[in-house]
């Protein structure tokens, strides 16, 4: 298997755990230098989270407002030692009960088998540029 075919299914795992709510076991999979980028376009909150603690404080912040969350990842793109993936993230605002649905794409990028960096973009066609990918 390939570093990066090793990589999706580090990522697929990710989603999974987190799907699950085992936020302990996504934590496990990232380096504690861990930095993730979550723009504007993607969030009424944009931040960028540092280490474990970092993807704690995001998870706990978000679970605060929203429940019945899912993140699917839908279809990678391998570009070395970095992966992009679309996903679709459904939830229901805790307070409202109004369902949401979000596509965008994340560029994760590794160090050892584990995720260092994770970007979101609000487009699949922003991400695959950032990774220079070319799309077929």
């Amino acid at each position: 298997m390939s570093v990066s075919a090793g990589n999706v299914e580090t990522i697929r795992g990710i989603f999974a755990a987190i799907n699950a709510g085992d936020i302990e076991k996504v934590l496990a999979t990232m380096d504690p230098d861990l930095e993730t980028e979550v723009p504007a376009e993607l969030s009424a909150e944009p931040d960028t989270y540092h280490g474990r603690e970092g993807m704690r404080r995001y998870f706990s912040s978000f679970q605060e407002a929203m429940e019945e969350i899912r993140f699917e990842p839908e279809c990678f793109w391998e570009a070395g030692e970095r992966v992009v993936v679309s996903v679709t993230l459904t939830a229901r605002g805790r307070e409202t009960g109004i369902g949401v649905e979000q596509q965008f794409a994340q560029l994760w990028s590794f160090r050892a088998g584990k995720a260092i960096h994770i970007r979101g973009y609000a487009t699949l066609v922003e991400a695959l540029r950032a990774a220079g990918v070319e799309r077929s």
